[in-house]
């Protein structure tokens, strides 16, 4: 299924040499993770505070793509440069659901837009991340499959966020937008334990 995850290795062929600095440096992985929650979180209250406002909007498309860089630094930090850590494996699962929450439920403030709508894809996008995370213990390995993984949700209400700031969806056009991000959530679950099944089935064939 197509998703934008399919070009992180591209995304980390030019951040590599970046990396190496960073590494170098003495910055670690975790560092890395935990930064980007809370600069997420800080952000989404910011964002929220200043809700009727449309300006605090133009920041969510800029930082969702920092955000995705961080991502994809603190990852190679820890396999590329021996920072795997079980504290790591935590921090990476963890952050990922808070930072993604704090910036998606700001939208529950845009007049006109359905605050259930905002909260239920919120919530989607947790369980999405519980059924990837949820593959180790089928017997696979963690899932990252779409059609809206992380990459798609931060792009998707990157262009939300575009769109609020520039004034150019209004509330009723942002409804119909998350039923479709809701849709493709439900798929990408369906997805994600369909093929840890096969993945896991493929691993441990019956005997």
């Amino acid at each position: 299924m197509p998703s934008i995850y399919q070009l992180k290795p591209r995304f980390q062929n030019l951040l590599r040499p970046l990396v190496r600095r960073l590494y170098e440096r003495g910055v670690s992985a975790n560092q890395v993770t935990l930064a980007a929650a809370v600069v997420s979180v800080l952000l989404g209250a910011l964002v929220a505070a200043f809700a009727s406002h449309a300006w605090p909007f133009a920041l969510i498309p800029l930082w969702m793509f920092l955000r995705m860089a961080l991502n994809a630094i603190d990852g190679m930090l820890a396999c590329e440069f021996g920072q795997q850590s079980r504290l790591g494996a935590y921090l990476n699962e963890l952050c990922d659901v808070i930072a993604d929450s704090a910036l998606f439920l700001p939208f529950a403030l845009v007049p006109g837009v359905t605050p259930l709508a905002v909260v239920g894809v919120t919530l989607l996008a947790v369980i999405v991340e519980y059924a990837g995370v949820m593959g180790p213990l089928a017997g696979a390995g963690r899932r990252y499959d779409g059609p809206m993984g992380k990459s798609d949700r931060a792009f998707c209400f990157g262009v939300l966020g575009a769109g609020v700031a520039g004034g150019l969806l209004p509330g009723a056009w942002i409804d119909g937008l998350l039923a479709l991000i809701a849709a493709l959530l439900l798929w990408t679950l369906a997805n994600r334990v369909r093929q840890g099944i096969a993945e896991a089935e493929r691993n441990h064939p019956p005997a």
